[in-house]
């Protein structure tokens, strides 16, 4: 499979080695949606990612998975649930791959994930 990436001085990278260049978070002006800006190195493989926003309370508010992006860099759109809370949210973005089973291995049930890298960032949401 190629991939193709907006800059071609780009070296893409094997699945050890991608990593998380940016991770952030914009609260939309309603505070009940929040804007995920993720980024990540160039890469081989096609990564996937888990990312989460906690509110203020430790709850999980918002969550969302990404199989196998084929961008490097990507937008997505959150809506938070439960209650409006204001305060401190953290964003928390999990970079891994998934082990493929070897020739002749029975498959697992649930596949072990190869974690490469992880971020956090903070925002907050106003009364």
């Amino acid at each position: 499979m190629d991939i193709f990436f907006q800059d071609p001085t780009a070296i893409p990278l094997p699945p050890k080695e991608v990593r998380i260049k940016e991770l952030r978070a914009e609260p939309w002006p309603d505070n009940r949606r929040v804007n995920i800006y993720l980024e990540v190195s160039p890469f081989q493989k096609r990564p996937n990612a888990e990312v989460n926003i906690i509110n203020p309370q430790g709850g999980k508010s918002a969550s969302a998975s990404i199989i196998e992006t084929m961008n490097p860099r990507m937008e997505l759109t959150l809506h938070l649930r439960g209650e409006n809370l204001p305060g401190e949210y953290h964003v928390s973005a999990l970079l891994f791959y998934e082990h493929e089973p070897q020739e002749g291995e029975t498959p697992p049930v649930e596949r072990e994930k190869m974690i490469v890298d992880e971020a956090v960032a903070i925002f907050l949401i106003g009364e």
